[in-house]
């Protein structure tokens, strides 16, 4: 499962989207710089339209309406903007939510999305956010300052249940309406990464639909589970229809969006059993696109004549993570119990062999696409060693029994894997590192379930280890993942603290030379390489597989369907 990080859940015009589990990597990108700089005041929506449009050059749409179909494994979770945090939901959520301020497809720069622009103060503490003012909900009320008070109370109150509370609130110190197109809030200090983890964190919901419903009672209500459409009211380009668990999501366009109003009429996610019939139903034309194609079936879709497979770097880290929480278990609590497990398996193994050589084995947290990537500057190496784990296990006292498994105090190590069902690839790295533990005495046992309520499990902590891939913020930030704070209220499922690492991420969030910043973030990466919260395994890419049919398609790493209003279809589907 691919988990959603702290940082822009759309873009200006539509979702960044990513998906289940499996990838890969070929094209490098230029890694944005932190933002905000020193400049006081936004890029115009119209100066953004027209970088956009010199970058990706579309065509004018020779035909309008039709139905893009993508198919995915896995379904969604919610329906609700400010509760999704897998991908699967945020292909769905932000198509229909938004965010006041979007990033660009470009670089992962901040851009207008429901606010037209900005302003910082002199201090860089105040920010002022001027709405779009013919931006209206679905509904045809109109969009207010006080909707978006209204999203921020609902993020921060952590009965809502938003795993973005933390982030939002480390970084907001106050906010209030200024009239009824103007927003305020105030940084709680200046901080390089404020846009990201604020404005462009928070999905702005309906206020008139959500105020007789308490925060504790939003993630059963019918407008989150999808029951009641009349509930699913957004700003986006597309509207909700209806939510068939376990088969699909229709969403229409919205004529009256005040952006670019797409060329399609509808957008369908299905949802399929397994990452084969994933591919099948793309061959037949049964869907348009798949995001992630397996490494073994991409030459073979090329080949049909009639698909394109784009494939391009991630800010995607796939690992495993142990729960470091003695009340869930007692068997990771010695960092060189970590360090043997992690060293027992050949990253570069499963890049070459499972993914084909799609990707980079993983050396630190930082993916290619972030600028701390650095693996040149991780100073402690981990290399693919088993006698070396297996003297690791007996410093830290497990012997082999007679059944060649590890021992200890009369306990054999035994742990549960926990992972995404619907992919074979992923299934078959699980397999992998199933017999490369049992050749150093360790017992695994594989736990698959659909991402909503393996996400409901990681909610709860209830978990040994898990495999995963999670999202990255293309600021470079990953204090959601790794701070202590971030354990109650964003992505520490690990329970993991270390108060040097807390001082670094104070440090690197106010620091506004780039040099600096990522130095700071770079001695970040090192102390979670060595303490092994999480065993990083690789770095991956998208294979995008999609039909010819499809114009003005460009996925890249900052969003699958960052194009949609300017897509359009070839008539024959």
């Amino acid at each position: 499962m691919r988990i959603r990080g702290s940082w822009l859940s759309r873009i200006v015009i539509a979702a960044l989207v990513m998906t289940i589990l499996s990838s890969g990597s070929v094209v490098a990108q230029t890694p944005p710089a932190p933002a905000p700089t020193g400049s006081t005041s936004s890029m115009s929506r119209d100066a953004f339209r027209q970088q956009l449009l010199q970058t990706f050059p579309m065509e004018q749409p020779a035909t309008q309406g039709g139905t893009l179909v993508v198919g995915d494994q896995g379904d969604i979770s919610t329906v609700n903007g400010i509760l999704s945090a897998d991908t699967q939901s945020f292909l769905i959520t932000g198509a229909i939510y938004e965010t006041l301020v979007g990033g660009s497809p470009i670089d992962g720069q901040i851009v207008p999305a429901l606010a037209d622009s900005w302003e910082m103060s002199a201090d860089g503490l105040v920010y002022t956010f001027h709405l779009n003012t013919n931006a209206k909900w679905h509904d045809g009320t109109d969009l207010t300052a006080e909707d978006v008070a209204f999203s921020f109370s609902a993020v921060l109150d952590p009965n809502t249940g938003s795993l973005y509370t933390t982030t939002v609130n480390d970084a907001v110190a106050s906010y209030r309406v200024i009239d009824a197109d103007t927003f305020e809030i105030t940084a709680r200090d200046r901080l390089v990464s404020f846009l990201y983890d604020a404005p462009g964190t928070v999905a702005i919901m309906p206020r008139h639909i959500w105020q007789s419903v308490g925060f504790e009672s939003w993630s059963v209500d019918g407008g989150s589970t999808g029951l009641d459409p009349t509930r699913v009211i957004g700003t986006g380009p597309f509207r909700f229809v209806e939510w068939v668990q376990g088969d699909h999501v229709t969403l229409n366009k919205n004529p009256e969006y005040y952006d670019v109003v797409p060329a399609i009429d509808q957008l369908i996610y299905r949802t399929l059993p397994d990452e084969n019939a994933a591919v099948q139903a793309l061959r037949t034309g049964e869907s348009d696109v798949l995001q992630i194609i397996p490494p073994a079936q991409v030459e073979a879709i090329e080949q049909t004549g009639q698909h394109t497979v784009s494939v391009y770097d991630l800010l995607d880290l796939t690992f495993f993570a142990f729960n470091l929480d003695p009340d869930q278990t007692e068997l990771f609590q010695d960092q060189k119990v970590r360090r043997a497990l992690f060293q027992s398996i050949d990253r570069e193994a499963i890049t070459e062999t499972i993914f084909l050589g799609y990707g980079e084995a993983a050396v630190g947290t930082q993916p290619k696409l972030a600028p701390a990537y650095a693996p040149d500057r991780i100073t402690t190496q981990f290399p693919f060693d088993p006698e070396a784990a297996r003297n690791l296990f007996a410093e830290a006292g497990w012997t082999l029994n007679d059944d060649d498994i590890l021992e200890r105090d009369g306990t054999e190590f035994e742990l549960d894997m926990l992972l995404a069902e619907g992919s074979s690839t992923v299934e078959s790295v699980a397999t992998y590192m199933q017999d490369a533990w049992r050749q150093v005495g360790v017992r695994m046992n594989v736990e698959t379930m659909q991402g909503g309520a393996l996400l409901e499990r990681l909610n709860a902590r209830q978990f040994e280890m898990m495999l995963v891939a999670f999202t990255m913020s293309p600021d470079g930030g990953q204090g959601p993942l790794f701070t202590c704070d971030a354990y109650t209220s964003a992505f520490n499922f690990m329970r993991y603290c270390n108060p040097r690492y807390d001082e670094l991420e104070e440090l690197q969030k106010r620091e506004f030379d780039r040099t600096r910043r990522i130095d700071l973030m770079v001695e970040q990466t090192n102390i979670v390489w060595n303490d092994l919260p999480i065993a990083p395994i690789r770095f991956g890419v998208g294979r995008t597989g999609y039909s010819n049919r499809i114009h003005n398609f460009y996925p890249n790493g900052y969003g699958l369907l960052w194009s949609l209003p300017y897509i359009w279809l070839d008539e024959a589907a």
